[in-house]
């Protein structure tokens, strides 16, 4: 189902000015704004009083809107991806020496995942582009798996919160490395 909605069109318009946003994904509420709008990132990882050693989570409607941020897969990489999305799957996977080091953190890979969410999938598709997607939370706390729990977590520093659902309080996504194929979290 593509979501069409006022809402959705509300969050993009958010994200494209350069905002950041609190939205349903598979398993939490996540954080989200443009990959490349460090202003946002900063907010971002301000709130949640993390590193930005540590990397971020790009999520994308398809492959496509990955690849400006992605070296070239092997065959292998892209077997072991393509029989997990989309879904709550996240794979570190060979980054672009141009990927921006806010989003790659310390390491030569990026964090990415094709979201399953239809909502998720429809924002990325009314962006253009794969967005951020971080836990709606402090480091340390509970995410969010609600609306009123994201209002109450992280209200005061988003511009928005898109409604809808999760698809069941799942907790944050597992995520493998795409070079092992071992999982990581």
């Amino acid at each position: 189902m593509i979501y069409a909605s006022w809402q959705v069109r509300l969050a993009a318009r958010i994200i494209h000015e350069g905002g950041v946003i609190a939205y349903p994904t598979e398993g939490v509420f996540g954080l989200g704004c443009n990959p490349l709008e460090k202003a946002a990132i900063e907010r971002i990882l301000k709130f949640k009083r993390r590193s930005m050693a540590k990397g971020l989570i790009l999520i994308a409607a398809d492959f496509t809107q990955l690849q400006p941020y992605l070296l070239p897969l092997t065959t292998q990489m892209r077997s072991n991806i393509e029989s997990t999305w989309p879904g709550p799957v996240t794979w570190l996977l060979p980054a672009r020496s141009n990927t921006p080091h806010w989003l790659r953190g310390s390491h030569d890979t990026l964090a990415v995942r094709i979201t399953a969410h239809s909502m998720a999938a429809s924002l990325c598709k009314r962006v253009g582009y794969a967005i951020v997607s971080t836990s709606a939370n402090r480091t340390g706390h509970s995410p969010a798996c609600t609306v009123l729990q994201a209002r109450r977590s992280v209200g005061p520093w988003v511009d928005y919160i898109l409604p809808g659902k999760t698809d069941g309080c799942l907790g944050p996504s597992k995520i493998f490395d795409g070079r092992s194929g071992q999982q990581i979290r």
